[in-house]
């Protein structure tokens, strides 16, 4: 028994993907990605257990709440079984060619992370990309690309320059909070938050409570009609954010 395959199989409420995704883990590697952060987390942690006991089948529901320090306010289903299930993915799609360096901070090395830097211009903006630990990252990245592993992020946010465009997609809805109270009290060209339009209200109301004000965080990111997988977030997250950052330029 060499891989578990994780497919979700009904939701409730807000959800970071649709019954039907799957994901495949191994003992050292995954494939696929049911939506990332915790939820995700616990899965491949539960899948690894499974393989080192020998269990071959599952189920769980995970409410997706405080105690998965998530904010969606639904509920997802997951079978794991060693039956290979079909891992779904999105050909990269065009972005404008552009040449401005427009600095960028990226928080989060994860799916959606690694997707907008795979999906990124070459010169359409200079990176910052951080994480709290270094093995997040993948072994190489584009020359435009600062990697920044730092254990504390809101700490490193509240330090911030005030110049750069900033996209939160952390593994933690708590990071990503924090992150906004620092980068809303340090300035910041803007603020883009991965997430629902349920996370985006509770957010709202808890940076209100702090005496901030959230309406210049773009939250959720990208283009819902493209679709929930990292490569289609990436794409319409990058191209809005071109669209109000920069001037396009001839191939």
């Amino acid at each position: 028994m060499s891989a578990i395959f994780v497919e979700v199989t009904a939701t409730r409420g807000s959800a970071p993907r649709d019954a039907g995704t799957a994901m495949k883990v191994t003992p050292d590697t995954t494939a696929g990605t049911i939506g990332g952060g915790a939820l995700e987390h616990q899965a491949i942690a539960h899948a690894r257990r499974m393989l080192a006991e020998g269990r071959a089948e599952d189920t769980q529901t995970l409410p997706l709440g405080p105690g998965l320090g998530q904010c969606c306010g639904g509920a997802v289903s997951l079978h794991y079984s060693t039956a290979p299930r079909p891992l779904d993915s999105a050909a990269p799609l065009p972005l404008p060619a552009v040449q401005s360096d427009v600095p960028l901070w990226l928080w989060g090395a994860g799916h959606v992370g690694r997707a907008v830097v795979t999906a990124c211009p070459p010169r359409a903006f200079d990176i910052t990309w951080i994480d709290s630990a270094a093995e997040r990252f993948p072994d190489r990245v584009p020359p435009h690309v600062t990697v920044t592993p730092t254990a504390d992020m809101p700490r490193l946010a509240a330090h911030a320059p005030r110049g750069p465009h900033h996209l939160i997609f952390t593994y933690s809805h708590d990071i990503d909070l924090a992150l906004c109270a620092a980068l809303l009290q340090r300035g910041a060209a803007s603020i883009g938050l991965i997430g629902s339009d349920t996370k985006k209200a509770r957010f709202s109301r808890r940076l209100g409570m702090m005496g901030l004000d959230p309406s210049g965080i773009i939250c959720p990111i990208g283009e819902k009609s493209l679709g929930k997988l990292p490569a289609q977030i990436a794409h319409g997250t990058l191209k809005a954010l071109i669209a109000r950052t920069q001037t396009k330029v001839s191939a």
